[in-house]
């Protein structure tokens, strides 16, 4: 009886301990108007058995793009790092001299990063072959993934924002144009560079430079309109300006994909001296048609970098479809991805009861996690043969990423490799922090409140206690 007393005194101990936030959390917390019921909070040395600091760890919550922690240790851990995706071109038909009398088949491979100037490496393959003009279509072949036909407004109404650009399988520069604006003071003009110009996307600039005295939320002030007339579209931009902005990046999702796809096409197949008479349609690749071109991507490595230092939710979330194409399912969908993902959790021993998936992405209302089954995934990664790939793409303190204005003069600058998220009413991160002594720690903050755009103080406030006091 006494060994079970003792081995209860000892449990409640450690459990009282742990719920007590440490004093400038929970200051900053009180702050903000944030109960702290409505957070989550795991802290553990990564080699310990038990936490430091456990606070509502395992209820399930919102964890926003923290989650993309999840879908890119499983994909380094069943891919690998040097895992690549591939976009192939195909000729079906005869070639004559430079004419190929037929088409042209694009066929995607979820490559979560084909930019422009990737793209453009392709066709610069097509013309190699001798390939000058089409005379047949442009044919896409995207099967590898399901199409995904939800409408981009469902999540916040904002269906220009590249954020919430769906998956494809051939997703072309993130289906997104960049408008550079230039103000003219002197000339009381403001002019916009374009790029990439799709030949089917006609911008119609009616921006309007103004005198404001401050520069702020300068998009708020702006307005883009997109209106389809058959197979061309029209961007069409209002709004005053503020001069004192200086010049600004402006990034904008148009068009569906595949409209998308044939405009860039069509210009950088004329910048190559090429012509195309047909149109475009989708279909598989013909068995008798022949290789023109194959682009392989960034690898694995390289892609969970950009995905985790700037949360990429398009790129995480053709990383999702990924694992359920690579799983043996095509097209692949979310439910596949997520088959996939769970049957990894289970070969690694990681039961995770409160994990409600939807795109791998945390752009999500409905993805679900636990602050301690996440810190319970980071730990296996620290245990793991790609945990120097998983650790190198997360944000650095005070330093890139997401984190590059967060803590410069705090002690903590520069010694942690934090994950954040942020959604209407979510905050959080997650990863690990290296304290004053050496030691390494595992960290996961999740706040869930209608006050939740206030949290940072208090999130901050805890990676310094870690810091510093290593959890002492």
């Amino acid at each position: 009886m006494l060994k079970v007393f003792l081995s209860l005194a000892c449990w409640w101990t450690l459990h009282a301990v742990a719920g007590d936030l440490p004093a400038p959390v929970a200051q900053a917390l009180g702050g903000a108007g944030i109960p702290v019921a409505a957070t989550a909070v795991w802290v553990r040395e990564v080699d310990a058995a038990r936490p430091r600091l456990a606070v509502n760890a395992r209820a399930s919550l919102n964890p926003a793009s923290t989650m993309k922690l999840l879908t890119t240790f499983a994909a380094l851990d069943l891919l690998g790092p040097a895992y690549v995706w591939k976009t192939e071109a195909f000729a079906n038909g005869i070639q004559s001299g430079e004419v190929l009398n037929g088409d042209l088949h694009l066929k995607g491979g979820g490559d979560p990063k084909l930019t422009y100037d990737q793209f453009a490496r392709l066709l610069r393959q097509i013309r190699a072959r001798g390939i000058r003009e089409i005379r047949g279509d442009l044919v896409l072949d995207r099967s590898a993934f399901a199409i995904d036909a939800s409408d981009p407004a469902r999540f916040d109404a904002q269906p220009l924002r590249p954020y919430n650009v769906a998956p494809d399988a051939l997703l072309l520069n993130f289906k997104s144009v960049r408008l550079q604006l230039i103000p003219d003071p002197a000339q009381r003009t403001l002019t916009i560079a374009m790029e990439p110009t799709p030949a089917n996307l006609h911008l119609i600039n009616k921006l309007v430079l103004g005198n404001g005295n401050g520069c702020g939320e300068w998009r708020e002030r702006l307005r883009a309109d997109v209106f389809s007339h058959g197979p061309s579209t029209r961007l069409v931009l209002t709004g005053v300006y503020p001069q004192i902005c200086g010049e600004q990046r402006w990034n904008i999702a148009v068009q569906e994909h595949p409209q998308f796809v044939l405009g860039v096409f069509q210009q950088l197949w004329a910048e190559l001296g090429g012509s195309l008479a047909g149109g475009v349609r989708e279909g598989p690749v013909p068995a008798e048609a022949r290789a023109v071109g194959v682009l392989p991507s960034a690898t694995l490595g390289e892609v969970v970098r950009d995905i985790n230092k700037y949360s990429n939710n398009v790129m995480a979330r053709q990383l999702f479809l990924t694992l359920g194409m690579e799983a043996g399912r095509r097209p692949a969908g979310a439910a596949d991805a997520e088959v996939a993902l769970r049957a990894w959790l289970d070969a690694r021993g990681l039961a995770l009861p409160e994990l409600v998936l939807e795109n791998g992405a945390g752009l999500s209302r409905q993805e679900r996690i636990s602050a301690e089954g996440l810190g319970r995934v980071l730990q296996a990664a620290w245990r793991s043969s790609v945990m120097p790939e998983l650790m190198a793409s997360l944000p650095v303190t005070a330093t890139d990423g997401t984190m590059k204005k967060r803590l410069k003069q705090n002690g903590v600058a520069g010694q942690a490799h934090i994950k954040t998220g942020s959604l209407e009413g979510v905050r959080s991160l997650a990863g690990y922090v290296l304290d004053r002594t050496g030691r390494r720690w595992i960290v996961v903050f999740f706040v869930n409140h209608a006050n939740a755009g206030g949290a940072q103080a208090a999130q901050d406030a805890l990676l310094q206690w870690v810091y510093e006091s290593g959890g002492a």
